[in-house]
């Protein structure tokens, strides 16, 4: 198997596309490499694989090693964070999936068995929405592989904790630990004044997760600065992970991250 050399698998899972399950993963990657840790991501989120344009590889090709898929440094990490995704099976941006459940199933244990991560830290998994074919097929195969458990991500409004209320049941059902809620898209950051508006509401994530007795982690607000970060990864001189130090985001998943770290070491405990 070739996860038996990764220490920690953590999920990061939403019942509602739209939440910012992809920007959530890569930050909290950037958190953990920027504590010293080395972070494999693997994206499995077949209907929008964002990963590999968010750390700025798109145009990188998967190699064949002798042992399986070698996974995408991403450049600027100093070596700690590589990445998967299906992103770089498609010749371009733009291609559709158009694949039916069980080709779907098929490439996700593909995903799980056929990467050489090598030691590793952490693998973060960026997953689709919803509790589909590729939720089952994962919770199947996650059995054998204990991960530490799922960090669900929400919007406040009430339609999308509605739905996320039902991915916090289906890891119940299939015995996936949850680690806890973050509720992303949590205001906005005036790029001008720093002043945060709550555009979408507040506190649906908090309520939800009180509800169903998990730990919130954290409110995150939208900041235009993390998006402009992203897409103007090639013109800097700077890496992703050092332009991310100035990130006003940055200390908001710091707490998240060390929260995430604290509850697993306590579980094994």
């Amino acid at each position: 198997m070739s996860l038996d050399s990764v220490k920690n698998i953590l999920l990061v899972l939403s019942g509602k596309g739209g939440v910012g399950k992809s920007s959530v993963t890569v930050q909290i990657a950037l958190s953990l490499a920027r504590s010293g840790a080395s972070v494999g991501v693997l994206d499995i989120d077949l209907t929008g694989p964002n990963i590999p344009r968010m750390f700025n590889v798109e145009d990188a090709k998967v190699t064949q090693g002798e042992h399986g898929w070698i996974p995408v440094p991403v450049p600027g990490s100093d070596g700690r964070i590589s990445c998967m995704s299906l992103g770089f099976l498609l010749r371009d941006r733009g291609d559709a999936v158009v694949w039916r459940g069980p080709k779907k199933t098929a490439m996700v244990r593909q995903f799980l068995t056929d990467v050489v991560w090598g030691e590793m830290d952490w693998l973060v998994i960026d997953t689709p929405p919803g509790t589909s074919d590729e939720h089952i097929s994962l919770a199947e195969q996650m059995r054998t592989l204990q991960p530490r458990g799922a960090v669900i991500v929400t919007t406040p409004q009430a339609v999308a904790t509605a739905d996320v209320r039902k991915e916090i049941n289906f890891c119940r059902k299939v015995g996936i630990k949850i680690l806890g809620v973050v509720e992303n898209m949590s205001g906005f950051v005036c790029p001008h004044c720093s002043e945060c508006t709550n555009v979408f509401s507040s506190g649906g994530g908090e309520t939800m997760a009180k509800e169903f007795d998990v730990q919130f982690l954290g409110a995150v607000p939208i900041d235009p600065q993390f998006g402009a970060m992203i897409e103007r990864q090639k013109d800097e001189k700077k890496g992703l992970m050092e332009q991310y130090g100035d990130c006003k985001l940055m200390p908001v998943f710091k707490g998240i991250t060390e929260q995430v770290v604290e509850i697993i070491e306590s579980n094994q405990g």
